[in-house]
């Protein structure tokens, strides 16, 4: 006895193999998150009460560039995955979902690209 509904079975609509990716993909940059905001704490307390010359001589420090860029690039696809499953499940109407998943996609790729050019500005010491 199949599980299928007639209309499955004449479609031939399956599982569209996303799902499980979409998941460990957004768990991964949680827990990378967690570890980054760690060392983004460290830093701004370590930093806390430091002259102009001190920060941008730490920034300048490529450990400390290449923290930076590894939160700005798992924020940001974190924050894309989590606004894409929010559309996804809320925005019924099909042409606006499309708009805003197209919108959700580039607002996170502005933001990065910002914030890697403000890291690598700050790292090369502008």
């Amino acid at each position: 006895m199949a599980m299928r509904t007639p209309l499955k079975n004449v479609r031939y609509l399956g599982s569209a193999k996303e799902g499980s990716d979409h998941f460990w993909k957004q768990r991964l940059t949680a827990v990378s998150n967690f570890f980054l905001a760690i060392f983004l704490v460290w830093l701004i307390a370590s930093l806390a009460g430091a002259d102009y010359a001190t920060v941008k001589q730490k920034l300048a420090n490529p450990l400390i560039a290449l923290g930076l860029l590894g939160l700005v690039l798992s924020g940001t696809i974190h924050m894309r995955l989590g606004m894409q499953t929010i559309i996804e499940d809320y925005v019924h109407e099909e042409g606006l979902k499309v708009a805003a998943l197209m919108l959700n996609t580039f607002f996170a790729i502005f933001i990065a690209v910002v914030s890697i050019f403000s890291v690598l500005k700050l790292s090369f010491g502008a």
